[in-house]
């Protein structure tokens, strides 16, 4: 598939996903998450890339939203139609076998918000703005934003953004724990960058493993996600990474794994 809407570039083992609509402040529209879509298809079984970057094209936006003017149309079928693709798209990211960092470069509203918190975590430069306007609109969040913002943020948090339908700075973003880090906006891919580099210097199986378990743990009991947690655990020690990580340790050298 031609992209239009979206770039995808990997250097160097960090691969950078940019929503590039710049006009249109990088609104998703369903060709664009149809783009997305077919982008993350090939991420996931691409083991050459071992961080993701998504970001937005420009100085403004991250995605600011659902594309309004396409949405103003719909019909309930066609709503849902499109209300499914991109929840799929978004659980499909969130489900990536490598870390996913969300650089927040601006406007990060409705479904910007939603595809910011599917990543595993979220940077922000110091001018991004979020927040969940659709109940001003007359709609709910559709593309996860009702389930995953409150697992992010804590559910007061949550239904305060929702139901208000307001924006927050970057800054007040930090304080409730939506994003981990704010930067000036001309330092912002340079920390992510940095952030990855240092999340590949581990055991990549390691780190696949200890997201998967955190992912399905988060969704179920403790004591449900402990034992998977156990089974992941044991799981390592049939690596090469373990005896290399190990070794290295004991002996005092620099670690080299090989993701096997």
């Amino acid at each position: 598939m031609d992209y239009k809407n979206i770039k995808f570039v990997n250097e160097e083992g960090i691969g950078i996903l940019t929503i590039s609509r710049p006009k249109a402040l990088n609104a998703l529209n369903t060709e664009t998450v149809t783009e997305l879509n077919d982008c993350v298809g090939k991420i996931e079984n691409d083991e050459s890339v071992k961080v993701v970057i998504i970001t937005g094209d420009g100085a403004k936006s991250f995605v600011a939203g659902a594309d309004i003017v396409e949405m103003s149309t719909k019909n309930p079928v066609e709503g849902r139609k499109f209300g499914k693709i991109s929840q799929d798209t978004f659980t499909r990211i969130e489900n990536l076998p490598q870390p996913v960092i969300a650089a927040v470069n601006g406007f990060a509203l409705g479904g910007g918000c939603e595809l910011a918190c599917a990543c595993d975590f979220r940077y922000a430069s110091d001018n991004a703005k979020f927040g969940q306007p659709e109940v001003g609109l007359g709609i709910t969040p559709g593309f996860g934003g009702t389930q995953r913002l409150p697992r992010v943020v804590g559910r007061g948090y949550g239904k305060e953004l929702i139901f208000r339908a307001n924006m927050i700075d970057a800054n007040e973003a930090y304080r409730i724990g939506l994003v981990n880090k704010v930067v000036p906006q001309a330092e912002l891919m340079d920390v992510c960058k940095q952030t990855a580099k240092e999340i590949m210097g581990n055991a990549p199986i390691a780190v696949q493993l200890a997201k998967t378990a955190i992912n399905r743990g988060i969704n179920c009991d403790v004591i449900t996600g402990i034992a998977y947690e156990d089974e992941v655990f044991a799981l390592c020690f049939s690596t090469a990474d373990q005896k290399e990580g190990m070794d290295a340790f004991v002996n005092k050298r620099a670690k080299n794994f090989q993701g096997k």
